[in-house]
């Protein structure tokens, strides 16, 4: 079972990964996770990749794909795996066909003022690394963790300035995806105007039509 979940960024791709991963016992593989770590490892790739997620454009695609290559090597992956987050744009799409196949896209489709909201108001420990939010999910105690009473912080990457170029940048890049996996008969489009669960129950529908 090998995937791809697309959406705009803060659309929920990652929390519905998730889920998928538990249902199914496949690891769900984060470009943006993985970015993340090589910037806090501060490798060659990570050092790189910080400047262009400090100013909201998307990291080069060889810097991508080359960490994207180690991960998908990793036992974990022999099952199958949900590529969240990648491919961005037709060139990764075409890079990635030569690496494996794909079974199943799923785009999740959400309203952009509504992810501007979402995206801005999250609030990040610098600590554990949990994930609040200003009004969706507040922390008992303004700017302190419940969990471990860390300082919460937003991301350079969640800023108005920052998400708004960003999901312009995946308008102009990422769309075109739709039409690439449509016509391989791979994309199936999910409306989000729910709650986490009933997105949940969506996908999970979707899955056991596909693959029982």
């Amino acid at each position: 079972m090998k995937l791809i979940v697309l959406g705009a960024p803060g659309s929920g791709k990652g929390t519905q990964a998730k889920f998928i991963t538990q249902l199914y016992q496949i690891p769900q593989v984060s470009t943006g996770d993985l970015l993340r770590d090589a910037v806090k490892r501060e490798n060659a790739l990570g050092v790189k990749a910080k400047e262009y997620m400090n100013t909201g454009n998307l990291v080069p695609d060889a810097i991508v794909l080359e960490l994207l290559k180690i991960r998908l090597m990793k036992d974990d992956c022999s099952k199958g795996f949900i590529l969240d987050g990648y491919p961005r744009n037709i060139t990764q799409a075409d890079e990635l066909a030569k690496i494996t196949e794909i079974d199943q896209v799923i785009n999740i489709s959400v309203d952009h003022g509504l992810l501007v909201k979402r995206i801005t108001g999250r609030r990040t420990c610098k600590e554990c690394g949990a994930i609040y939010h200003i009004e969706y999910q507040p922390p008992s105690q303004e700017g302190i963790c419940d969990k471990c009473s860390g300082e919460l912080f937003q991301r350079e990457d969640d800023t108005e300035e920052t998400v708004k170029n960003r999901l312009n940048t995946y308008d102009k890049q990422t769309k075109p995806l739709i039409e690439y996996y449509s016509s391989q008969n791979l994309l199936q489009t999910l409306i989000s105007d729910g709650t986490i669960e009933e997105m949940r129950q969506k996908v999970k529908l979707l899955l056991e039509n596909r693959f029982h």
